[in-house]
Formats: C-alpha cells, sequence, structure tokens
C-alpha cells in the first residue's frame, strides 16, 4: 500500500490515478475546484461533485478552489451565488480560494489577442444560424468560413472594436481557428468570444464581450494552478479543445481534465434547464422546495449533510452511466436519523378516544425514552390524560383476523402506557364516528402485576389536553414514473405526481416539540422522520416529514421498472 493511501478511504479510478501521480513525483499537492455557473441552484447531482473535488484534496494535503463561472451576465444572480456557498457550507467544505471566471476577464482578452496575433482566431461576421450551419455533422465535416483568413491586423481592429463597444449584440464572434474538418466537432473553430450589452453581476458595464464557457474555464484552472480538473463525462468530447487552447497560450499550468459519469436518480430531474423550468412554471414552491432534488430542497425535507455524504460514498466513483433508485438517498437519510433523531409521539388524523376509567381532570406524567437504544440521550415526561388521540388508521370498526390495532372488544397497548380495551364506538345522527370509549387495564403499567400481558398490537398516541395543533407536510416523489420526459415525445411535466404533497392541517403533536428549531430533527413513532419548516412558529408549527420508516416505494419501483 503507499504511503499516501488511506485504508478507510473509499477508491476510485480518479484516486487510485492521483496516488500513481503522487508516488511518481508527479505533484508536490492536489489542487481542484468545484466550477459552479451562478444561474441556478445546486442539485444532489452537484453534491456528488462537490464531495469528490473536495474530499481527495483533503485526504493528501491539497486544497480545493470555489470558482463561480460567471461568464453569462443574462442568467447569473447574486442570489444564486449566496445559495451555492450556503450549500457547500452546509455539506461541510471549506474551500481556500473563492474565485470567479469575471477575476480573469482581463487575462482572458489577453489570451485572445495572443491567438489573434498568432493566426489562431479570427472574427466572424455570420450570424449564428449560418455558422451552425457551416460546422459540418457527425458524418460530414464543416466548411470555412468565408472570414477565416483575414489578416491579422484587421482580425485584431474588429475584435478590439468589439471590445470597445462599437458593434451591437450579435455583429460578430471571435472563432479560435483550428480544423473545419476535424473529427470532433468541438474542433471545428468555436466561438469563443461573443458581443454582449448586459451588466455583470460583479464587473458591471466594465464588459461588453464575454468569453465562452469552453474558453474560460480551461484557462481559468490553468490560472489559479488546478493540477486535476474533475468533471462529468459530457464535457470528454471538450477535452481535445481544453487541450489545444492551453498548449497554444502562455497558461502558468497544464491542468488534467479527468471525466466520470453524472449522478441520475429516478423519479426526478436534474438537468438545471428542467428544474428552472418547474420553479418559473410554479409547479413547485420554489428552489427549495422540499420535492425537489435541490441541495436546498433537501434540506428543507430534511435531509442531513452526513446522509448526503455518505450517499455520494456509496454510489461512487466510476466511468459507466447508471440511474439509481431514490430509495438508496432515502436510505441514507434512515441510518443515519435512526441513530441520532430523538422520538416522540405525534398523531397525523386524529381520532378521539376517552378512557373511561381514567381519572377525569387528572394528569399522569409516564416516562419515556428519547431513544430506545441509547440510554445516553435520556428519557421525558409524556402526559396522560382521560382523553387522547390516536391515529384514525389504528382503529376498524369491521377488522379483518390479522388486524392488530384497535377494534371492537379489541385490546392494544399504548407506547409506553398500558393496555386498554376498546368498549363502544360513538356515532353522530348521520353515521360519522366520533369517539371510541375504552378501558384501562391499571394492571399492565408498568412495575403493576401485569405489566408483562402480551397483546399483538402497541400504538402511539398523544393527550388531548396537552398535545400541540400543528400542519405537517408529507412529501412523496414528484413524478409518477421512473424517468420523466424519457420519451421525447412528451413533455416531461405530463408525469407531475399530483400526490406528491399531502398537507394536513389538524395534526397533534407531543408538547415541547413545538420548540423544536429548523435543523432538528426527530421521529415521530410509527411515522417517520420530521423536521420543522421555516413556515413555522412555536405558536403555530409546521413540520415536513422527510422519510418514512420503511421504503414503501420499493415494491411499486421494482414493478414499474419491469412493466
Amino acid at each position: 500500500m503507499s504511503s499516501n493511501e488511506q485504508p478507510s478511504a473509499p477508491t476510485n479510478f480518479i484516486r487510485n490515478r492521483i496516488i500513481r501521480e503522487l508516488d511518481a513525483g508527479q505533484y508536490e499537492r492536489i489542487v481542484t475546484r468545484f466550477p459552479p455557473e451562478p444561474n441556478g441552484y445546486l442539485h444532489i447531482g452537484h453534491a456528488k461533485s462537490i464531495v469528490l473535488n473536495f474530499a481527495l484534496p483533503e485526504e493528501f494535503g491539497g486544497y480545493t478552489n470555489l470558482r463561480f463561472d460567471d461568464t453569462n451576465p443574462e442568467k447569473e444572480e447574486q442570489r444564486y451565488i449566496d445559495a451555492i456557498k450556503e450549500d457547500v457550507c452546509w455539506l461541510g467544505y471549506e474551500w481556500k480560494n473563492e474565485c470567479y471566471a469575471s477575476d480573469y476577464f482581463e487575462t482572458l482578452y489577453n489570451y485572445a489577442l495572443h491567438l489573434l496575433d498568432n493566426g489562431l482566431a479570427y472574427v466572424d461576421e455570420q450570424d449564428a444560424d449560418a455558422i451552425r450551419e457551416q460546422r459540418g455533422t457527425l458524418t460530414e465535416p464543416g466548411t470555412n468560413s468565408p472570414h477565416r483568413d483575414r489578416s491579422v491586423s484587421e482580425n485584431r481592429l474588429l475584435f478590439e472594436r468589439m471590445r470597445n463597444g462599437q458593434l451591437p449584440d450579435g455583429a460578430c464572434v471571435l472563432r479560435a481557428k483550428i480544423d473545419m474538418t476535424a473529427s470532433n466537432i468541438n474542433l471545428r473553430d468555436p466561438v469563443i468570444y461573443r458581443i454582449r450589452h448586459q451588466e455583470h453581476p460583479r464587473t458591471g458595464n466594465d464588459w461588453c464581450i464575454y468569453p465562452s464557457y469552453d474558453f474560460a474555464h480551461g484557462q481559468s484552472d490553468a490560472i489559479e494552478h488546478i493540477t486535476h480538473s474533475l468533471c462529468t463525462l459530457e464535457f470528454e468530447d471538450h477535452r481535445p479543445l481544453y487541450d489545444w487552447l492551453v498548449e497554444h497560450l502562455p497558461v502558468p499550468s497544464r491542468p488534467h481534465q479527468i471525466e466520470f459519469a453524472r449522478l441520475n436518480i429516478d423519479f426526478t430531474v436534474l438537468s438545471k434547464r428542467r428544474l428552472t423550468r418547474l420553479v418559473d412554471e410554479g409547479h413547485v414552491s420554489g428552489w427549495d422546495d422540499p420535492r425537489l432534488p435541490t441541495l436546498a430542497g433537501l434540506r428543507r425535507r430534511g435531509f442531513t449533510p452526513e446522509s448526503i455524504r455518505n450517499f455520494c460514498t456509496e454510489i461512487g466513483v466510476t466511468k459507466s452511466e447508471s440511474i439509481i433508485p431514490f430509495g438508496v438517498l432515502e436510505r441514507n437519510l434512515r441510518d443515519d436519523l435512526n441513530v441520532r433523531a430523538p422520538r416522540r409521539m405525534a398523531v397525523l388524523k386524529p381520532l378521539k378516544l376517552v378512557l373511561t376509567n381514567f381519572p377525569e381532570g387528572e394528569t399522569e406524567w409516564l416516562e419515556a425514552a428519547n431513544h430506545p437504544q441509547n440510554p445516553d440521550m435520556g428519557t421525558r415526561n409524556v402526559p396522560m390524560t382521560r382523553e387522547i388521540f390516536i391515529e384514525q388508521d389504528d382503529f376498524l370498526e369491521e377488522a379483518p383476523k390479522k388486524f392488530f390495532r384497535l377494534k371492537p372488544g379489541g385490546e392494544v397497548r399504548l407506547r409506553n402506557a398500558f393496555i386498554i380495551r376498546c368498549d363502544e364506538v360513538v356515532k353522530d345522527e348521520a353515521g360519522n364516528l366520533v369517539e371510541l370509549h375504552c378501558t384501562v387495564d391499571h394492571e399492565t403499567r408498568s412495575g403493576q402485576p401485569g405489566a408483562d400481558r402480551k397483546v399483538k398490537g402497541t400504538i402511539h398516541w398523544v393527550s388531548a389536553e396537552h398535545a400541540v395543533k400543528a400542519e405537517v407536510r408529507l412529501y412523496d416523489r414528484l413524478f409518477k414514473v421512473p424517468h420523466p420526459g424519457g420519451d421525447k415525445e412528451r413533455d416531461f411535466v405530463e408525469h407531475l405526481n399530483e400526490q406528491s404533497l399531502e398537507v394536513l392541517h389538524d395534526a397533534r403533536i407531543e408538547p415541547g416539540t413545538e420548540q423544536s428549531q429548523v435543523g432538528d430533527f426527530f421521529q415521530f413513532e410509527r411515522l417517520g422522520y420530521f423536521v420543522p419548516d421555516p413556515d413555522g412558529t412555536s405558536d403555530a408549527p409546521v413540520l415536513n416529514r422527510a422519510v418514512t420508516l420503511r421504503d414503501t416505494w420499493a415494491k411499486l419501483e421494482k414493478q414499474l421498472r419491469q412493466g
């Protein structure tokens, strides 16, 4: 084993390559970057890249830059920059330098002049349609622009006029002069500068020409002395262009690009364009809607940074494209919260139950463990009163044989309390169920002779007097099908799941839970893991279900894939 290798670190082909390069003395330290475009919110796919780009340098004594590739002022906003920084910090990472492609606009402009002076670029006055038509296809070569052979002096004069704002948008572009017959279309004289009279969020109106992403990206890496440019597979065909530019420009270093498979998850979309449409068209409440796979949405729903980091580690880094079940992400959250979340009781759809032999007006405080497997988390006191609420689903008047919850004449144990028997079903004149009358078997209390008496069902409950009314939001898959929009003939929004959000306005939660803050989490026994939502207050709490206790979708997902 290499002296650089850590046995506990997850291995992958990128990590193995870095180990070999360090052992060979090729690098003194590893420097990576996470380079988002500030034109939207980060999603779970970005989390995979964040974990990879930050964890590797951290393991080998290097560092990571956070660089915003802000080359398109029409779509970029400060709020996206702020959200991205918040997301990276929330995931638990720190960057060494906060950089922007706009920091290098002057340098990139001089690089463009260098290409012009060496006959490796030219100004093209054709419109976008003409350039696209001349580009050729995958099977046919492109054709040269009529402006490709302009003189160096003429090209430089035109480019300087572009820079000085003397030409309108679309009047011309700057193209690299490479090879219009290249098998890789990205090398067929790509556009590297466009005129855009648009105010930039950081540079204001200092510039009216902006570099293309392909031109700015690789050179920014070189300027920052990035050793390993880690990116997803869709950029593999762009690598020859990045290499060509690095070879023909006076850049201070040579980054090496390595591609890996992007993350794909079923029952959702990870296209920024599609996510933007969902937000803009009002299909969701915003970028932090808990049904979205954005990190802001996942955080609001109740996902922890630990669960997302563990998920990214579990799925690994490969060259092979695959689709990960959404349930794998949820399982990582369950695994994390199961050992950390304190237990509480809540009733989402209340049914009143009167304990007829419990003293009226009296409150008995019962001791309950905050976590059944972790005594260090201590205990709490839960109020028991004559009137309590149970879940509507925990009672059936005409119950099947194997229904082990409450039914007329049947017995169940109340969680942390005693056994009760249902004696009477009370209905109104219309025949609607109003409440149940039950009796307590006091001998089955803890410490009493009958405490060990067994019944097949145990249900949760809350005191009708002490429980706090709350709004509870139950979230489900945003789409009804595993691959929304996979059929190009159909619009992906047609696959939206109308039942992806259920809002319960009359839920009752154990007293004290309403004091929880955003960022807290707990398990409502038998119901799932829940977190406070920013919409709530202590007087009017709002809670989100982060995930159920079991993967209720696993069987359905299997059927959908097979059918």
